[in-house]
């Protein structure tokens, strides 16, 4: 049974279907409705950005503008041009945003409008960029951020500068997120100025470079820890019995050891009195007659 694709299809299933805008975030509108317009026809974003085409003539050297039935074909295809883009922005907005352009006479009116909206005027746009701007110059990677986390942070930043004019080239975009890293990244930071020219380093690849070494860095973390743990399971277990009696038997051969030693020393010295010659006036024992050592005793 064959499926229908089409109307059923929910708004954002369809490269056929203008972008829907319903009040919120307009910045990602905006820049999904650019590009869908310049797919769908670029003369019709030319139209938006310019203004519609304003047929002319000139009488005795000045210059008129024509009367509808005076236009030429490439006048009645400008003018048909200029619906056109005003139709598809119709289809992009809700009933409420509808009212608020419905008496806009161009879709450049319609385009200038929505700007001033949501963005607000010239010096509106200003305040925005001086704030998007701080920030950037500010930017720094917070403490326990990934490099997803904080490259997304960061492109918020950028693309809020860029829908408002401000940009900055890919080699400041590059060198900024280098500064922005913290001192734990600086031998990986150093790796990277010296073996790229930054000059010509892509964005992208500088964040698949640095997400290559946040996995490095975690997985040589969490062998750490590993380490640690075992370590610390080790003091704290009881010994077995087999260290029970490793320890006995150390200790038995460390006190036979002793009392070997103290068994020689005291021959030694009993060895040493025997040897001992006698100073005047000491007798031995056996030289004392038997009966003055009977009387001594």
């Amino acid at each position: 049974m064959a499926t229908h694709v089409g109307t059923s299809l929910a708004e954002g299933q369809s490269t056929n279907r203008p972008p829907l805008f319903n009040g919120s975030n307009y910045t990602y509108w905006k820049a999904r409705m650019k590009i869908f317009i310049q797919v769908l026809d670029y003369d019709m974003w030319s139209i938006i950005v310019n203004g519609p085409h304003t047929p002319t003539k000139i009488i005795d050297g000045e210059e008129s503008t024509k009367s509808e039935k005076e236009w030429d074909e490439v006048d009645k295809k400008m003018a048909q041009l200029n619906a056109k883009a005003m139709n598809v922005l119709y289809y992009a907005l809700d009933a409420n945003k509808f009212n608020r352009i419905s008496t806009c006479s161009s879709a450049k009116e319609i385009w200038d409008r929505l700007e001033v909206t949501h963005e607000g005027t010239n010096q509106v746009k200003e305040s925005k960029i001086n704030m998007l701007v701080h920030k950037y110059e500010l930017f720094k990677m917070e403490h326990d951020e990934s490099i997803t986390v904080m490259f997304t942070r960061f492109t918020d930043i950028i693309n809020g500068l860029k829908s408002l004019g401000k940009s900055y080239t890919n080699s400041e975009l590059v060198r900024k997120i280098l500064r922005s890293l913290p001192r734990t990244w600086e031998a990986k930071v150093t790796a990277i100025q010296e073996a790229k020219d930054l000059n010509t380093l892509p964005l992208e690849e500088l964040l698949g470079s640095l997400m290559t070494h946040e996995l490095s860095m975690k997985q040589h973390q969490e062998e750490e820890v590993k380490k640690k743990r075992t370590i610390a399971l080790k003091s704290t277990a009881p010994p077995d019995e087999e260290t029970d009696d490793t320890e006995d038997e150390e200790q038995d051969e460390e006190m036979a050891l002793i009392t070997r030693r103290f068994k020689k020393f005291l021959r030694k010295r009993k060895q040493g009195m025997r040897k001992r010659p006698f100073t005047k006036g000491e007798q031995s024992v056996s030289s004392i007659p038997r009966r003055k050592q009977k009387m001594i005793s």
